[in-house]
């Protein structure tokens, strides 16, 4: 599973550790991003965590499937992880679980900023449903991920004092390796999409969001308290809309995906042929496909809007 790239501190201060991709310590768990919060003056890391949903990480836009709040990269269903290729890249020539519903990135510094409270920090609060996941088990970060880390920490050039914010390497397709064929170089960070899972060549088919990954994402000492205050209460309306209309989706791809598997369901108990089931798949692929369609036309008209808002807001004075 894809685990985005974070900023962590140690005794040489703030030091960037690319994202990557690790192996899920058992079926069915989600991982949670650790994200930087604003207390009582000071800046704390609150580290992430393994659990069956996906709880509250400070509204921190991180790209690739978290958006700030939940996760849109992917889901498990009977054992078996499926990939959403509109932010997750996969070889589809080794993975077949995946599908495609079109997700949102606004060009909105409230999507940029990379801390919680504070000075021209992110004023996400978790939902409900965010606090009730806290109370799950969890799992802490796995052997793989704590090998990761501390081959980012040894490495200097990945040093805020060394790069200015601005390391090398955004993304490696395999954890600990920050050199050679795959790693995703920080001028492509923009990239919609991590390292491909599954070959070491990079795709140049990938589209660009707005996010900014690695510029924007600098440590908490480094952002400008400024451009995280700009036009807040456009951003948090664009925020609102996105969010809504990510929910009204994935409430609508469950329910196709509830009504496919009781029909499967159905089959099993009818004992039905295999020209039958093929028949049924076929058309169960083209529901599927409709609706990713009709998603992906949402989502677009959305994004038209809301960038057609931003640029009437060009020009105007700062309050």
């Amino acid at each position: 599973m894809w685990i985005p790239g974070y900023w962590a501190y140690g005794p040489d201060a703030y030091f960037w550790v690319p994202g990557t991709w690790v192996l899920a310590p058992e079926p069915g768990l989600l991982w949670t991003p650790g994200y930087w919060g604003f207390s009582e003056g000071l800046y704390v890391w609150h580290g992430g965590y393994w659990g069956p949903r996906v709880g509250f990480y400070g509204g921190i836009n991180y790209g690739f499937g978290y958006t700030g709040v939940g996760f849109v990269g992917g889901y498990w269903r009977s054992g078996n992880y499926y990939y959403n290729r509109s932010v997750t890249n996969v070889n589809v020539t080794v993975i077949h679980n995946t599908y495609n519903t079109t997700v949102v990135n606004n060009n909105t510094t409230i999507n940029r900023v990379s801390v919680n409270g504070g000075p021209g920090g992110t004023p996400a609060q978790p939902t409900r449903e965010e606090m009730a996941a806290e109370h799950d088990h969890h799992v802490a970060m796995t052997a793989e991920q704590n090998r990761h880390f501390e081959a980012a920490r040894g490495d200097r050039s990945l040093r805020a004092s060394e790069n200015h914010g601005r390391p090398e390497v955004a993304a490696s397709p395999r954890s600990g390796e920050f050199r050679g064929g795959g790693v995703e170089r920080a001028k492509d960070a923009i990239m919609n999409r991590p390292p491909e899972k599954g070959s070491d060549s990079n795709r140049a088919d990938r589209s660009r969001d707005n996010n900014g990954r690695i510029r924007d994402d600098r440590p908490p000492s480094a952002r400008s308290s400024r451009d995280a205050s700009y036009n807040s209460r456009l951003d948090e309306k664009h925020q609102q809309q996105t969010d809504k209309i990510e929910r009204q989706q994935n409430a609508e791809r469950q329910k196709l995906q509830q009504r496919h598997d009781q029909e499967r369901q159905n089959l099993g108990r009818q004992n039905a042929s295999q020209q039958r089931q093929d028949q049924i798949q076929r058309r169960q692929q083209q529901q599927t496909d409709q609706m990713n369609r009709r998603h992906e036309q949402q989502s677009q008209k959305l994004e038209q809007r809301q960038q057609h808002e931003n640029q009437g807001q060009e020009g105007k004075p700062h309050k």
